[in-house]
């Protein structure tokens, strides 16, 4: 009998703040950001081959390329180790702020090291395959600053429920960086949240610093956003790293349910998806 492909899950990743506090000489920005996973995201699958490949599937994977230039294929190339047949269903919007390249990526590291009984990298030697792929690897919500690479684990989270909602419109992160005027300040991160009203209070006052940019880059955020704020129950609604993807925040999954629905009826165009945030990977 032939054993089942091993799977992991490439959970959407979410930028609940993301503050620019500055700009290094070689021109990459720094960043003070909380970040979680949501309980949805592409899945990824290996099998044992003679040489590495990777398929794609899903409803956005014909929006990608499976040549070498795929993050999945580099990342694996980076694991070393006997061939891999590998099979991407791509669930998330692709170039949409929610790091679907390098969960993906993080997912093939992490299914390599287990389909071929290896360590797992420490995550800062990843930053190279992509800035938000250390994060991905333990896919837990963390403070994430420097480029990508000075990783902290987050205080506890209350249970709590997202709205994602992309617009359909892709967006590249160079250009929304290219429109950044200012840096701000880092986020002051208490040591702990009561409950999930503290939570939600403590992130309004919070805030992306990318938001702006992105909503000139792609004017339809200006429909978005409002619409995800007027939602009965939204606690918070905000843009995710630097777009078009945008959340809104819920204390119950009753609310994000029924928020969705709203959406999708209203917006049948749009990509719309109601998750928890997972409380480890």
């Amino acid at each position: 009998m032939t054993a089942a492909p091993l799977r992991e899950l490439a959970r959407a990743k979410i930028n609940l703040t993301l503050h620019v506090t500055g700009r290094r000489p070689d021109g990459l920005h720094v960043l003070d950001s909380l970040v979680v996973f949501a309980e949805c995201g592409d899945v990824l699958e290996a099998e044992p081959a003679s040489t590495l490949s990777l398929t794609l599937d899903g409803p956005f994977g014909s929006a990608l390329d499976a040549g070498g230039d795929n993050l999945v294929l580099r990342a694996a190339e980076r694991m070393g180790g006997p061939g891999a047949a590998l099979r991407l269903w791509k669930n998330l919007p692709v170039a949409s702020g929610i790091g679907g390249g390098s969960a993906d990526a993080a997912a093939a590291v992490r299914l390599l090291a287990r389909m071929n009984g290896g360590a797992l990298p420490e995550a800062a030697t990843l930053t190279a395959l992509g800035a938000d792929v250390p994060v991905c690897l333990s896919a837990a919500p963390q403070r994430m600053r420097g480029i990508g690479e000075e990783l902290s684990v987050a205080p506890a989270l209350p249970p709590a429920w997202l709205v994602l909602v992309n617009p359909g419109v892709p967006v590249a992160t160079a250009r929304v960086f290219a429109r950044l005027e200012r840096f701000g300040r880092p986020i002051d991160l208490p040591e702990r949240f009561t409950d999930f009203h503290n939570f939600a209070g403590w992130l309004r006052e919070q805030r992306n610093d990318l938001e702006a940019p992105a909503r000139a880059v792609a004017p339809v955020l200006d429909q978005v956003l409002p619409e995800l704020a007027a939602l009965p129950g939204a606690a918070l609604a905000r843009m995710s790293g630097s777009g078009a993807t945008c959340f809104a925040l819920f204390g119950s999954d009753a609310e994000a349910l029924a928020a969705a629905e709203t959406l999708r009826r209203a917006h049948p165009g749009w990509w719309v998806m109601p998750t928890a945030i997972a409380a480890s990977g």
